[in-house]
């Protein structure tokens, strides 16, 4: 690697932006290269001190290591997910297994473990102090060392690292087909007329994307990687709808982008590697570093609620199948009707039509008048849009975020459309950590997959569009309120199952009626929503949460028994997925012909491209403490700087430097009640 190479040494640009602008693949492979050896380099220089460990030679040294490779990994994997190329590809599949093998050349290293222990037994001992975040550290790494398998003989620990290595390869491999079979799945339409419903500028959209693909004749639909689509909701024909649904469900079972040989072979080598560290299964593995503790409260906590969800679905099929007999008498209720349907249902029983919604709901109003409004009237800081700085693409918007007195506190970027390069979904990520042993301020960034519009037209959102943003910036938020000492415990580095939780409470907002009347304003007339309208959206949160939910827990208890079974019970051929995972949802009685998982086997990329596997639980986990901390705050005066004030110091900041529930507890004062969540999804029987 060069001294030329942006990555080279920390950015000089305000708040450590990444250098994009001068950012080549070639930069990323090389400081992911030479970043991984100045690591080791420096890990050994601390293994070896022959000095007694203490916080500052052993904790604060350690945590100063690796900053070429933070850096390359974490400004490479926000462009990879965002806007990736056959080049980055190609380094992703080549640095995924080196990355893992780096992990364990870490975790598995004698040294560096007895150096950590021998801190933990002084401290024990009194012989020496560290404070509280320290303290924290020193047990999450002393139980990673331990979880990572350092004390497995040479010779399974050598299986280990073959297992690490190749899991890496198939997690990184079922990313790149599913976006590939995503993109590949989009739906042909020849005949305008079958676009009925959507409105003009979708159907223009529609236009140009398939004119960019060669077709100027026609019209292109794009898929979503979720089973649910957004013009399932509008569309008239039924027909199309039946193609687009088809085409969401078939993704990844079979042809060039077949998914199910990997996740196969994924599925079978967590499990042996789970039984290799002493754990009963890989659901048990992940459970055992989380909030859950054991995957058998996982499974409780989900199939209690089956019962009362399978009932409620029962419930919304037959008023559905009311609307479908009086449109189409005769006609059979299929999943494609079920989206259209339920909006006929909800405009005759709220009042409250989708297509009329949506011109109220136009992302810059949503944006700087509902998300941003929201976070100045709770923790006091502002934003200001930074056009002076160069994002990674043209389209991603860069706001600086400012103290109430006006003190710098980050930035945050905004890349809210899709594009044929950018994974399906809605995430967010660091692109710097905060952190103040080496005094860097957070870099947060949101991503969407709403539709552009034309040039000219404005950016209109649905419903969930908009409470999905104010979920995704509640992640921001988790990440730009940070106040740790220590990179590694910076905002979001919380157990997958807590990590949803701020981010679920930051989507109540959307519905606060005083941000409603300025943020839903018509982007024609500028008249404001009418209040009779937000009275309906505020009185039909129990609208359809039986599908809701029902989707939602067949794509979690899915990814449960997929990583309960034990492996001599796994399918060993790609054929067999479609039955496994049929008698899967039969096992946890989600058998629902008309409700599919919200993520099918072949395109779950939560849980087979990694980082939510046998953890996809986690919503409905995180929604308990959500549910519950949303009640309290109605309670104690709702959109107040003393509400969140209590929540920005008692719980954001903290991140990962204390032990999650420690942390909840003391914000709240109480342990979690469950009841709230039930009340919420209509669940109380």
């Amino acid at each position: 690697m060069t001294p030329a190479n942006p990555l080279a040494t920390r950015s000089a640009l305000p708040f450590e932006l990444p250098d994009f602008a001068a950012l080549t693949p070639e930069h990323y492979r090389s400081a992911f290269a030479q970043g991984m050896v100045e690591h080791l380099t420096e890990l050994a220089v601390i293994a070896a001190d022959p000095e007694p460990p203490t916080q500052v030679n052993l904790v604060d040294a350690w945590e100063a290591t690796g900053q070429l490779l933070g850096r390359a990994a974490l400004a490479f994997f926000t462009v990879k997910w965002a806007d990736t190329t056959e080049e980055l590809s190609a380094i992703e599949e080549e640095m995924a297994p080196l990355l893992a093998a780096h992990s364990d050349a870490i975790y598995l290293d004698p040294a560096l473990y007895r150096r950590v222990a021998a801190l933990a037994d002084r401290v024990a001992a009194g012989e020496t102090d560290v404070d509280d975040q320290a303290g924290y550290w020193l047990e999450r790494t002393r139980r990673r060392f331990e979880r990572a398998g350092i004390a497995l003989p040479e010779a399974e620990q050598g299986r280990l690292r073959e297992l690490n290595g190749r899991i890496a390869e198939l997690q990184s491999k079922f990313g790149r087909l599913a976006l590939a079979g995503m993109n590949a799945a989009a739906v042909w339409v020849s005949d305008v007329a079958e676009l009925d419903g959507l409105s003009a500028s979708e159907i223009q959209a529609a236009g140009e994307l398939a004119a960019e693909r060669g077709r100027p004749d026609a019209w292109l639909i794009e898929i979503a990687n979720t089973t649910g689509q957004r013009p399932l909701d509008v569309l008239t024909n039924r027909a199309l709808r039946e193609r687009i649904h088809r085409a969401a469900i078939g993704k990844g079972f079979g042809g060039e982008h077949d998914t199910r040989a990997v996740l196969l072979e994924l599925a079978r080598l967590r499990a042996e590697r789970a039984g290799l560290l002493g754990f009963a299964n890989h659901a048990d593995y992940v459970a055992a570093d989380a909030c859950a503790k054991t995957a058998d409260a996982v499974w409780e906590r989900l199939t209690g609620m089956v019962p009362a969800v399978v009932e409620n679905v029962a419930a919304e099929a037959a008023e559905l199948e009311a609307v479908l007999q009086r449109l189409e008498p005769g006609a059979t209720l299929t999943p494609w009707d079920w989206q259209y349907l339920s909006e006929i249902v909800r405009a005759e029983r709220y009042a409250l039509d989708a297509g009329l919604l949506r011109p109220y709901l136009e992302v810059e109003h949503v944006l700087r008048d509902g998300v941003f409004a929201a976070a100045t009237a709770l923790y006091g800081i502002t934003f200001v849009e930074r056009t002076d700085l160069v994002p990674y693409h043209p389209d991603v918007r860069v706001f600086e975020v400012r103290e109430a007195d006006g003190t710098p506190l980050g930035l945050f970027l905004a890349d809210f459309f899709t594009r044929a390069s950018k994974q399906g979904g809605a995430w967010m990520n660091n692109i710097v950590d905060q952190n103040h042993l080496l005094s860097q301020l957070p870099v947060v960034v949101n991503n969407s997959n709403l539709v552009k519009p034309p040039a000219g037209e404005p950016a209109l959102m649905t419903w969930d569009d908009v409470i999905t943003l104010f979920h995704e910036f509640g992640h921001s938020l988790h990440g730009l309120l940070s106040d740790t000492r220590y990179r590694s415990q910076s905002g979001t580095e919380t157990p997958r199952d807590f990590v949803e939780y701020p981010s679920q409470v930051n989507e109540m907002w959307a519905l606060e009626p005083s941000l409603l009347a300025n943020y839903a304003v018509h982007v024609e007339t500028g008249e404001p929503i009418p209040a009779l309208w937000i009275e309906t959206l505020l009185g039909s949160t129990l609208f359809q949460q039986g599908f809701q939910t029902a989707e939602y827990l067949a794509a979690a208890l899915l990814d449960q028994v997929w990583h309960t079974t034990p492996l001599d019970e796994l399918p060993t051929d790609p054929e067999q997925v479609e039955a496994f995972e049929k008698a899967a949802l039969a096992k946890v009685g989600l058998e629902l012909p008309l409700v599919p998982p919200r993520y099918r086997s072949a395109y779950f990329r939560h849980t087979f491209e990694g980082g939510y596997d046998a953890g996809y639980y986690s919503y409905i986990w995180s929604e308990v403490l959500d549910a519950d901390t949303a009640a309290w705050i109605r309670a104690t005066g709702g959109l107040t700087r003393e509400n969140g004030e209590r929540f920005r110091r008692r719980l954001l900041a903290r991140g990962g430097s204390i032990d999650a529930m420690d942390a909840y507890r003391d914000y709240r004062g109480q342990e979690p009640d469950l009841t709230h969540l039930l009340e919420r999804r209509g669940l109380l029987r």
